[in-house]
């Protein structure tokens, strides 16, 4: 009853409010994971004697860093959207539990990625963070008992969070298809087919990957923050909030994917200036600036689509989720950088990013004005109705007030 009282205000409190709340430590999180990576290749890129080479490399290896990631966000984001909702429904046994268990998978992955990936001690000093907080939380209170693999409770965050990991795991695939095209359309290019200008189109593509990395991480953090939000007040019958909260979070979306979009277009030569611009050939500014401009066209549609798959999850519409997802990085991801370069070589490589994304926004549209129609079908009425039953189940029948 105490955790529940504790995790009441996200039910009552202003749903603008518990976003900035939530979402902050996210992308701030995210942010910082991607600029670890992008950080690397700046020093690599301005090296005398690597240069375009380096960041082409960089660009081949990225690829295996999404992997790890992919079974991480698997775990927690379906971990958090379960706990959520447990706690909307007043079910504090399985909230507890299932973060024991993810907890346990955590260590078992972790132990396996060792093997495979080199042991640093920055992935020590995380994962010490992490125990920290883990100890901290107020809103589940772990004890010996919460440390056991649930098969019922894994079976069920892992289906919430596979969206998650299969949305990586695709992106994999995507991104060895746009690098394959690259080196193949790339030969064959009057100019970069010469073969000291031919790690150019991957070492730029490269560098504008990555700037795409820092606008979805916060795009995904400030739909990340929302998982628990939505997931209580859907857990506790108030739709009525989950409504607007997705209205918020698809403005906050279309904001992030504009502003980023004047970035790349009125400033792509300071930001290609950063990876060492300065020491390569007209040839590589004038290309990095074209794709800048044309790969990031669609900005404001990526980050609106990114939110939409991440609240469906929210939502526990993992199955709905997991398909657009899956159309996005595998159905257009892939198959455009394979089909466009055949008609416009690798003009057409470049432009196939901004169809995929227009392509998915059809989709995602029709999705997100279903979901509009689903949370309304929960009016006010009805959310009142809801909530009262779910504060007599969590509170006794005293009741409580939503």
């Amino acid at each position: 009853m105490e955790g529940m009282k504790s995790n009441a205000f996200l039910e009552t409190e202003r749903v603008g409010t518990l976003m900035r709340k939530y979402s902050i430590p996210c992308i701030l999180s995210l942010v910082v994971a991607a600029l670890y990576n992008i950080v690397d290749q700046i020093f690599i890129a301005n090296a005398d004697y690597l240069g375009s080479y380096g960041n082409a490399a960089n660009t081949v290896v990225f690829p295996l860093t999404v992997v790890a990631l992919a079974v991480a966000v698997m775990i927690g984001d379906g971990c958090c959207a379960f706990v959520s909702i447990s706690l909307g429904a007043g079910r504090n046994e399985d909230a507890h539990r299932s973060i024991g268990s993810a907890i346990l998978l955590c260590l078992g992955s972790s132990a396996v990625l060792t093997a495979v990936y080199l042991l640093c001690m920055d992935m020590l000093l995380t994962a010490a963070l992490s125990v920290w907080y883990l100890c901290h939380m107020r809103a589940v209170r772990l004890g010996r008992g919460s440390f056991g693999l649930q098969g019922r409770l894994v079976k069920k965050f892992l289906s919430l969070g596979v969206t998650s990991f299969l949305a990586q795991i695709s992106l994999v695939a995507s991104m060895a298809a746009v690098q394959n095209m690259c080196m193949k359309y790339g030969a064959l290019d009057p100019v970069f087919g010469r073969v000291e200008y031919a790690q150019i189109p991957l070492a730029v593509l490269g560098i504008v990957m990555k700037f795409f990395q820092i606008a979805i991480s916060i795009a995904v953090g400030m739909a990340a923050g929302c998982i628990p939000i939505v997931g209580y007040n859907v857990g506790a019958g108030r739709r009525d909030r989950a409504k607007a909260l997705f209205t918020k979070l698809l403005a906050a979306e279309a904001a992030v994917g504009a502003a980023a979009l004047l970035v790349v277009e009125l400033f792509p030569r300071q930001l290609i200036g950063i990876f060492g611009a300065a020491n390569e050939n007209v040839y590589y500014t004038a290309f990095a600036v074209k794709s800048f401009r044309i790969y990031l066209c669609m900005m404001v549609l990526a980050t609106v689509n990114k939110g939409t798959f991440i609240f469906l999850q929210s939502l526990g519409k993992a199955v709905a989720s997991t398909v657009i997802s899956l159309t996005r990085e595998i159905v257009f991801g892939v198959a455009l950088p394979i089909l466009f370069p055949l008609f416009w070589g690798l003009d057409g490589l470049l432009y196939s990013f901004p169809a995929a994304d227009i392509l998915t926004f059809l989709i995602a549209a029709v999705v997100i004005r279903r979901t509009y129609r689903e949370l309304r079908a929960g009016g006010p009425e009805k959310a009142a109705a809801l909530c009262a039953a779910a504060s007599a189940r969590r509170r006794g029948p005293a009741g409580g007030a939503c």
